[in-house]
């Protein structure tokens, strides 16, 4: 390859994550770029992040396109030196033209040194990421709306009526078919390729309309099939008929970023961990009434029931720390439980991107109402999908509130490595006992998850016992704590 020429293979995402799927590139072939200019976004099974360039000049070819699972360490994008002699002007113009900087020393000095940085793994690599080798934090940069790109100056502004206000998106190769994200999902879950649609929209924009049209076309072109590796017939893709239920295929879905990091530790979990489950009924009635006034005193600075129920995990991981800990299991076969001076409290997360669990790091530390501002700030960061890796992978023992979604009960999955998950169930009105006469509470099911290595049945009982006891008489129990 010419000296002229730079490869910026992609980089180490840190956290064990070894692959990203392209969602969009942010340049094109030919654009002049600065050192450190966002020049793709690639989602990875923990969140979506903006790829910075470490060179500066005219881009001369991007490897991957939109939908396409990047490993790390293979070539992401190829950029001509600033001054590189291919006798064109672009490849001649200096790269400050695409910014409106002018290149300095002090710029070829970060340059150099994000260089550097990105083969030792310093923890500099992707914005926002961190790498094993280094610090976790890194800069951050604000997401930028990304906006179509039209041939002409006077062309007619794209026709929105049917679209909704979403950033649009370059493909590579073809220029002017810039399409939204929910254009290239849909065209994507249904095995459409955008390389042979003409776009009705302004300057050859792909519009919704046109993918609807190529998918209820007799003849509309499909994704290479990819039976092999799911065991279907040879052949089989969406419209095809599927050998063992005899039944049209309506969807073929990859599984990848968040799905297939899920489902990855899943199975780990459940192939590893030889869990128990036990559960308790528990009157909540006296948590919701003490709420309910502390609402009165304080409308806007009231913490929400979660965040009561983790203070009390917390108080009751540091009496029963068995269920704080990681089982280990050594190259030669020895076997450790670690424990840890602390608690990282994850809580299970619903997002568009699947089910994710950031955690509350040094939860134990935190009063009930900074425990709430916390979970609602990694709520929000876990669904705009710019959670961190850290703040999705640290977790010690896991909070799910299963009940949002009105069910009782879960046999829930651990959150590998971790070796418990405690569940909680809807509140809802039920006949209880109360003083030898019947009367209607509010009763929910706590439900404990626990790996039977690291402790016996009583531990876990007892420790279920002591949350649903906080639960029935919170005043008491915050007054300990």
């Amino acid at each position: 390859m010419s000296s002229d020429m730079q490869v910026f293979r992609l980089p180490d995402l840190g956290e064990g994550l070894t692959e990203a799927e392209l969602v969009n590139w942010l340049v094109a072939v030919g654009d002049e770029i600065v050192v450190d200019q966002p020049i793709a976004e690639v989602e990875t099974a923990k969140s979506m992040v903006e790829v910075p360039s470490p060179y500066a000049g005219t881009v001369a070819e991007l490897h991957g396109e939109a939908g396409q699972t990047l490993d790390v360490g293979k070539p992401l994008i190829s950029i001509a030196r600033v001054g590189a002699g291919s006798g064109s002007p672009a490849a001649a113009a200096p790269a400050a033209l695409s910014s409106g900087i002018e290149a300095s020393p002090a710029v070829d000095a970060a340059a150099e040194t994000y260089r550097t940085e990105e083969k030792a793994g310093s923890g500099n690599v992707l914005i926002g990421y961190g790498t094993p080798g280094g610090a976790t934090g890194g800069r951050t940069r604000p997401r930028k709306a990304s906006v179509a790109v039209v041939d002409s100056p006077a062309a007619p502004a794209p026709d929105v009526s049917l679209e909704p206000a979403v950033a649009g998106t370059r493909i590579p190769g073809k220029l002017s078919a810039v399409i939204s994200p929910l254009v290239r999902k849909m065209a994507r879950d249904h095995g459409v390729s955008l390389d042979a649609i003409e776009g009705s929209g302004a300057s050859g924009l792909i519009m919704r309309r046109d993918v609807e049209a190529a998918i209820s076309a007799p003849e509309a072109p499909v994704a290479a099939p990819v039976a092999a590796s799911v065991g279907v017939g040879a052949g089989a893709s969406a419209g095809a008929v599927d050998s063992r239920t005899g039944l049209a295929v309506s969807a073929r879905t990859p599984v990848r970023g968040v799905r297939k990091a899920v489902a990855a530790n899943m199975m780990k979990s459940r192939s590893e961990i030889p869990e128990a489950t036990v559960w308790v009924d528990v009157d909540a009635t006296a948590l919701l009434d003490m709420r309910a006034e502390l609402k009165k005193r304080a409308p806007h600075d009231t913490p929400g029931l979660l965040a009561f129920i983790a203070r009390f995990v917390t108080a009751g991981l540091k009496k029963y720390p068995a269920l704080n800990t990681r089982f280990e299991t050594a190259a030669d076969g020895s076997q450790e439980i670690v424990g840890f001076d602390g608690i990282n409290l994850g809580f299970a997360a619903q997002t568009d991107r699947g089910l994710v669990v950031p955690s509350v790091r040094n939860a134990h530390e935190l009063s009930a109402r900074e425990l709430d501002a916390e979970i609602r700030r990694l709520t929000a960061v876990a669904r705009d999908g710019k959670a961190t890796p850290t703040e999705l992978g640290s977790g010690t023992f896991t909070l799910n509130n299963y009940g949002v979604f009105g069910v009782d009960g879960s046999a829930a999955i651990i959150n590998y490595p971790e070796v418990a998950m405690l569940g909680v169930g809807r509140i809802i009105d039920k006949p209880w006992v109360v003083n030898g006469e019947l009367a209607v509470r509010k009763v929910t099911e706590l439900t404990l998850a626990f790996d039977h290595r690291v402790c016996d049945g009583e531990t876990a009982a007892g420790f279920l016992r002591y949350v649903a006891d906080a639960i029935e008489n919170p005043g008491g129990a915050l007054a300990d704590m």
